[in-house]
């Protein structure tokens, strides 16, 4: 199985579109892993996970042929994750002899609320909790610490193994924790919201760093979900936090982290 890392930044990219800050600026001169695209992630070849505005360039960039994706899961409605206009370019004079007629649209009813009527696009409602077949895939979403306004999503991705996709949210719900040690839920890989990094925020906060992760991970290998074995995974990161890839490395290697960065593939 494998997942493809894509875009790995916050909502503003790092260094950040407009920003002119000693963090961004030492990205532009570094360039390589710290250059950062807006959050977005591909399953194999077949499941990708949300939509930004960056996903032409993600395509591009890694050889990726979107006619023959036939499954995008949305984590939520964030401009950031979902750009919906490039939907319509699946249709009519901007797309022929496309090999998956159609692209089928998951995420949770308000999240597909904001998505228009487009040809050639079916939009799948998805509910907390609940198990549903995608494909070769079993997805489970459940609620993220991260919206008040819609409901937004991580994700449970089972094919040939097993992973938790926490991206975007804070530390997670008591009612995710239990529905993952009652499942008794092995994880082969677990990718991790790290917007803030070192910068302090509440187990509250829509948005997790270095501590709360660790709490998490601490609480999921508690139950077994996570074990010696499990790939860890950090991800999504904002410009304020100072994502530079060779200090995250650093810091992330103390805890028996990995650092995702744009383009990286993770087999397991």
């Amino acid at each position: 199985m494998r997942l493809t890392y894509l875009g790995t930044a916050a909502a503003e990219g790092f260094p950040a579109v407009f920003c002119r800050c000693d963090y961004c600026n030492e990205a532009r001169k570094l360039g390589g892993k710290s250059i950062r695209t807006r959050s977005q992630a591909l399953v194999n070849d077949d499941l990708l996970i949300d939509l930004p505005a960056d996903t032409y360039s993600h395509f591009l960039t890694n050889g990726i042929e979107g006619d023959k994706i036939p499954y995008l899961l949305l984590t939520h409605a964030h401009a950031d994750h979902l750009y919906h206009k490039e939907l319509a370019m699946r249709s009519g004079a901007f797309a022929h002899a496309m090999r998956t007629s159609t692209l089928t649209v998951y995420g949770s009813s308000q999240t597909l609320a904001g998505i228009p009527s487009y040809k050639n696009i079916v939009l799948y409602p998805l509910h907390a909790f609940e198990r549903v077949q995608v494909g070769d895939y079993y997805v489970t979403p459940l609620p993220a610490r991260h919206m008040t306004e819609s409901e937004a999503f991580i994700y449970i991705i089972e094919g040939e193994k097993t992973f938790l996709y926490a991206h975007d949210t804070g530390y997670f719900y008591e009612e995710v924790f239990s529905y993952i040690e009652n499942e008794k839920l092995h994880f082969d890989l677990v990718s991790l919201d790290c917007t803030n990094v070192d910068l302090p925020i509440s187990d509250e906060g829509t948005h997790m760093g270095f501590p709360n992760i660790l709490r998490a991970v601490e609480r999921l290998a508690a139950m077994g979900a996570v074990t010696e074995k499990t790939r860890k995974y950090i991800n999504h990161f904002s410009h304020n936090a100072n994502p530079l890839h060779p200090s995250l490395e650093q810091r992330a290697a103390k805890h028996g982290l990995s650092v995702a960065f744009d383009g990286c593939k993770v087999d397991f």
